[in-house]
C-alpha cells in the first residue's frame, strides 16, 4: 500500500528510528511537546507520543514493545522532570499504564470459542487514547481561558499580616485518576440510556460544586458523590475538570486518609 504524505511534516532532530530504520516524516496531526519522554528500544527510538501513535495506527505490533524497558526509562525521566514539568511526567504515566494494560490483555490465554467474539484489545487502546486526547484538549482549552490574578489584576492595596502556609494535601495524582476511573466505569453503564441535556460549562459546574459544599452539613464530601451516572461520561469529565480547577485555584482540597482509601473533597476555609 502506498503511503500518503499529505498529512506529514519533516521530523526534527533527534532522529527517530523504527525497526532500525530512520523514520523520516512525522504525522501532522500528532503534537509532540518539548521535553517529551524519549524511549530507546530494539524496535523503536523516539518520543513515547510517536510510539503510541504508531501502535494506534497499527504500524507497530504492541507485542513487540518491552513495557518493562519503558517503565525503567520513565522512572529515570520523572526523576529528571520533578523540578521541571511534573504535569508532563504525569501524562506519560497514563500513557505507560495504557501500554502495560493492553499488552497484558493480549498475552493472556483465551478460549478458542471466545476468540471470535472477543474484541481486539488494540481497539480499546485506540478508544482510550482518543478519549485521553479529548481530555487533554479540554484541559488546554480551560487553561487558555483568562483568569483573575493570572491574566488580569485588580488594583488593590494588600494588608501585610502574618500567615501560615497551608500544607499541600498528601495525595498523589494516581489516586485521583483511580477514583475518576471508577466514576467512568459507572457512567459507562448509562451511556446508552442517558437523557440529553443542555451542555454545562466547567465554570457553571464549579459554582454548583461550591454551592454543594457550602450547603452540606459535613465538612468532607466523598469524591464520587459529585458525579451522577445519568449524566454519562461527558458530565463526568466536566465535573472532574471543575474539581481540578477548584483545587488549582485554592478553593477546595482533595484529600485521602490513607493509600487506596476513599478520596474526599472539602472547601478551603479562609
Amino acid at each position: 500500500m502506498e503511503n500518503s504524505t499529505e498529512n506529514v511534516v519533516p521530523i526534527q532532530q533527534p532522529m527517530v528510528l523504527v525497526d532500525v530504520k530512520p523514520y523520516q516524516e512525522l504525522p501532522e496531526d500528532l503534537y509532540i511537546p518539548p521535553d517529551a519522554l524519549e524511549v530507546f528500544l530494539d524496535t523503536f527510538e523516539g518520543p513515547l507520543d510517536l510510539l503510541l501513535y504508531l501502535i494506534k495506527h497499527q504500524n507497530l505490533d504492541i507485542l513487540d514493545i518491552p513495557v518493562l524497558k519503558i517503565t525503567e526509562q520513565y522512572i529515570e525521566y520523572i526523576e529528571k522532570m520533578q523540578s521541571l514539568r511534573m504535569d508532563l511526567a504525569a501524562e506519560y504515566l497514563v500513557m505507560a499504564a495504557m501500554l502495560a494494560e493492553i499488552k497484558s490483555r493480549m498475552l493472556l490465554p483465551r478460549q478458542a470459542e471466545e476468540s471470535a467474539d472477543e474484541k481486539d484489545p488494540r481497539a480499546e487502546l485506540i478508544r482510550r487514547l482518543q478519549e485521553y486526547e479529548r481530555f487533554k484538549r479540554a484541559a488546554d482549552d480551560i487553561d487558555a481561558l483568562p483568569r483573575l490574578y493570572r491574566d488580569n489584576y485588580l488594583a488593590t492595596a494588600e494588608l501585610v499580616v502574618d500567615k501560615m502556609d497551608k500544607p499541600l494535601p498528601d495525595l498523589e495524582l494516581d489516586a485521583i485518576l483511580i477514583a475518576f476511573q471508577e466514576v467512568l466505569k459507572r457512567a459507562e453503564k448509562f451511556s446508552h440510556h442517558q437523557i440529553q441535556r443542555e451542555p454545562l460549562s466547567v465554570r457553571e459546574r464549579m459554582s454548583r460544586i461550591l454551592a454543594r459544599l457550602s450547603d452540606d452539613a459535613e465538612e468532607f464530601v466523598a469524591f464520587h458523590r459529585f458525579f451522577t451516572r445519568q449524566e454519562g461520561k461527558s458530565g463526568a469529565v466536566v465535573t472532574f475538570l471543575a474539581l481540578l480547577e477548584l483545587c488549582k485555584e485554592g478553593l477546595v482540597e482533595i484529600v485521602q486518609g490513607e493509600p487506596l482509601s476513599e478520596v474526599w473533597v472539602k472547601p478551603v476555609v479562609e
